[in-house]
């Protein structure tokens, strides 16, 4: 079952990549910035506690 809904998912990703790229690319875009963001929250917390 679990590999069923892997390929699941991973075709349903495919499926919107190629149906709306433009809208996928600012998902992926932001989803960047967002760990970024995180990244450098986490660096200047650990920063903090040296």
């Amino acid at each position: 079952m679990k590999k069923v809904l892997t390929w699941l998912v991973l075709a349903f990703v495919v499926f919107y990549v190629i149906s709306a790229p433009e809208s996928s690319a600012d998902f992926v875009r932001t989803a960047g910035h967002a760990l970024g963001d995180a990244a450098s929250s986490l660096a200047s917390f650990f920063e903090s506690l040296a």
